[in-house]
């Protein structure tokens, strides 16, 4: 039965409404149990992936006031970082924002996604300025002295996004890729949760809306709108949450062969107003739309599904440290995008709280201390043509999304997440 937005609400101020998980739809319906879909009201949905458009806006005390006037540079941890736009004249207070995607002018590997989850963890930062009167001043602050510290989404959680090959004949360097993408298409790389992402389950923004709330990185946070680049066919959202109650598990960096990349998560609560956000918790992973395209152009070269990457696939990747034959050099820990893997003692290890599972150390450990079932993008070409392109890298991580997902079911049942109409249509 459909229920305009305010019964919805009601039902579950009375904890009287069904609230299941995007995973659980999937299951029900593979159960043969597609009527009972109607008795849902809430459905629960996340992603987790690498999200360029990423930035903090931070503002904070870095030393009493008549210290400077002004500050004309700054950086964090070595990341350049843009300064105002309050000018903050002799208070001795920086107003900064820090961009996901800026970089370490001493550590290559090191940029604002790590420097988020770092500030998340209450570790300290190297803060240095520059004034305007060319006197330089440092001091280590961590979040906890921060009064203001929010994290904004200025593109995330596309409704489907892309898988990338290398059409070309040599290899390329790019963000979409941990090595440099191999050519003639001989090996694929991909984003996106699949079924239980956000906008899969709204594409027409019906229950999302302006003021929607959000768990962004594990805190309560606010839609604020379509994001840049977002279109009818892939819409994507804006948002914010205060990074002082968010989870460094769900964050960090991700380095690839351009330099380092953020990750974000998103998890969504979609009340179902109407039969088209109905039909479409039922979609499965084999009728949403993977677009292919060349990582070089970026033109599309063919489209596949989401069924490719997400069915009959590992969402992790199982770690068998006594299948290691201690190559003089590791691969995998050299190129793991996460960092997470390293040798101690002569025995090499994972750290699985940060561990991607992006499946990276699968083909690169000759050993097979690192298994997972990646899937292939099954390509379907404009020309009719057809191939097979093996995944070897995954910039989603479905799993920790699942868990996200049912995280907040739990607390939409037990009434610490609230469900409230937007403030807003997103036209």
């Amino acid at each position: 039965m459909i229920r305009s937005y305010s019964e919805i609400v009601e039902r579950v101020e009375r904890k009287e409404a069904v609230v299941m998980t995007a995973e659980d739809v999937s299951r029900l319906l593979q159960a043969g149990e597609a009527s009972r879909l109607s008795e849902v009201d809430v459905v629960t949905t996340a992603t987790r992936a690498v999200m360029s458009g990423t930035y903090a806006v931070l503002s904070f005390p870095l030393a009493g006031p008549g210290s400077f006037l002004r500050a004309r540079r700054a950086w964090i941890n070595g990341i350049e970082v843009q300064v105002g736009p309050c000018p903050n004249e002799n208070l001795g207070i920086l107003d900064l924002m820090v961009l996901g995607t800026a970089h370490s002018r001493s550590r290559p590997n090191y940029g604002g996604g790590h420097l988020f989850r770092d500030l998340v963890e209450g570790k300290k930062a190297l803060v240095e300025v520059e004034t305007d009167c060319g006197r330089c001043i440092q001091a280590e602050v961590g979040l906890e002295e921060m009064p203001f510290a929010r994290l904004f989404g200025s593109r995330h959680a596309f409704k489907n996004y892309s898988a990338f090959v290398n059409a070309g004949s040599e290899p390329v360097a790019t963000i979409f890729h941990r090595l440099a993408f191999a050519p003639q298409c001989s090996e694929a790389t991909f984003s996106g949760c699949g079924l239980i992402s956000p906008l899969k389950n709204d594409p027409l923004l019906e229950s999302i809306g302006i003021g929607s709330r959000i768990l962004l990185n594990g805190a309560e946070g606010y839609v604020i709108g379509t994001g840049t680049r977002s279109s009818r066919d892939r819409p994507n959202l804006s948002g914010f949450a205060d990074m002082q109650k968010m989870d460094p598990e769900l964050m960090g960096g991700f380095v690839t062969s351009a330099g380092p990349e953020c990750i974000c998560s998103w998890a969504m609560a979609i009340p179902i107003v109407s039969q088209k956000i109905l039909a479409e918790i039922a979609r499965p992973d084999e009728d949403i739309p993977l677009p292919v395209s060349d990582v070089s152009s970026r033109a599309a070269i063919g489209v596949a599904d989401y069924g490719d990457v997400w069915t009959e696939v590992d969402l992790d990747v199982i770690f068998e440290p006594e299948s290691c034959i201690s190559c003089s050099s590791c691969r995998a820990e050299e190129s793991c995008p996460m960092q997470a893997i390293s040798h101690q003692s002569g025995r090499v290890e994972r750290d699985e709280w940060l561990c991607f599972h992006c499946g990276l150390c699968v083909s690169l450990c000759p050993g097979g201390a690192f298994r997972s079932r990646l899937g292939a993008v099954e390509l379907n070409t404009e020309s009719g043509d057809y191939k097979r392109i093996p995944v070897t890298l995954r910039q989603s991580d479905r799993l920790r999304a699942v868990k996200l997902a049912g995280d907040l079911k739990k607390r939409i049942l037990d009434g610490s997440f609230k469900i409230a109409e937007p403030v807003g249509r997103i036209s």
